[in-house]
């Protein structure tokens, strides 16, 4: 069995992830944000038993203090903590650098210090902006179209170098759009859900003709288990998705169908990103980590779909969600 650090083991991918990791015998620390009312955010929602097994670790990214304890006795990082949301990043962005890239920074610090066995950087597919092609390999250029996006491309290189000078054994997780339970409301798809399902009349979107590949929660989680396990990896920058695209117009209309919803999709300009920071199509070629780890994907998009509206139907799960506002 092997000793593993999470962090933001306390949000959407990350909690999963903690989930997967116990289910396969691992012995799991979870690094979860410090706050003052002792929440472990989505970790408070698992059952007691699977609770217990967790080694909770509550501090501050930011901090390569705390971050040296938590990576003490580890095999493997996880390294997942970031700030996420495109929109506040745009007024925010000095919290964006200590966040991604000086959290990165201190968790790459750490780990070759204590000799850590392999480090997982979370990067994201917004480093690569609109597809100058498709599908998006790992050759694509970088393009900062949003503060976060250029976070996560300087702790992306942070960590490249790292294994460039120091020989450390990092490997770049780059997973194209993410869903499912548990997921922000800063995302697009819980935006819609949370709309549909409160019997909204109207509901507020931004622009719908850009295309995402959406990947469910559980097959991201399998590929970052995936490169955990593989050799082959190390010092790689590696996608995760499924090689398909929608447009948010028609993931609307889906989503309308498969609730059975009757409603009118208006465009709020405030939901609307700038002209040249929207990412207007984004579509994954997954050959390398197929070709390196056996890693597919295996929920289709109206599985996945069906099993996150599922969730949200449930009141003590819609009831961490607020519908009726924008949520930077």
């Amino acid at each position: 069995m092997k000793n593993v650090l999470v962090t933001g083991a306390d949000g959407f991918i990350g909690s999963h992830l903690t989930e997967m990791l116990l289910s396969e015998g691992y012995n799991v620390k979870a690094f979860v944000m410090y706050n003052s009312f002792n929440s472990r955010g989505w970790i408070d929602t698992f059952s007691e038993d699977k609770q217990a097994k967790i080694e909770t670790f509550a501090g501050d990214i930011r901090d390569p203090n705390g971050v040296r304890e938590a990576v003490k006795g580890v095999d493997t990082v996880f390294h997942l903590a970031a700030l996420i949301g495109i929109p506040y990043s745009y007024h925010s962005p000095d919290s964006y650098i200590d966040t991604n890239i000086k959290g990165t920074l201190n968790v790459l610090q750490a780990s070759r210090d204590y000799n850590v066995g392999r480090i997982i950087v979370t990067s994201t597919s917004e480093v690569y902006g609109t597809a100058q092609y498709v599908p998006i390999d790992e050759k694509h250029p970088y393009q900062g179209q949003s503060p976060y996006s250029a976070s996560k491309i300087g702790a992306d290189k942070i960590a490249e170098s790292f294994f460039r000078s120091f020989n450390a054994p990092v490997v770049i997780a780059r997973p194209f759009n993410t869903y499912g339970p548990r997921q922000s409301a800063r995302a697009v798809i819980p935006t819609i859900i949370t709309q549909l399902l409160t019997g909204k009349k109207e509901i507020k979107l931004g622009s719908l003709h850009p295309t995402r590949d959406l990947n469910y929660v559980e097959d991201t989680c399998r590929g970052f288990v995936a490169l955990a396990k593989s050799d082959k990896v190390i010092g790689k920058e590696i996608n995760i998705g499924t090689g398909k695209e929608i447009s948010i117009g028609a993931l609307t209309d889906l989503l309308i169908e498969l609730t059975g919803s009757r409603v009118k999709i208006i465009s709020d300009d405030h939901r609307v990103r700038p002209e040249k920071s929207e990412v207007e199509r984004l579509l994954c070629d997954n050959t390398l980590i197929t070709d390196l780890t056996g890693w597919e994907p295996d929920i289709s998009l109206e599985e996945g779909l069906l099993r996150t509206t599922e969730w949200f139907r449930n009141e003590n799960n819609i009831a961490h969600y607020k519908s009726d506002i924008y949520n930077v």
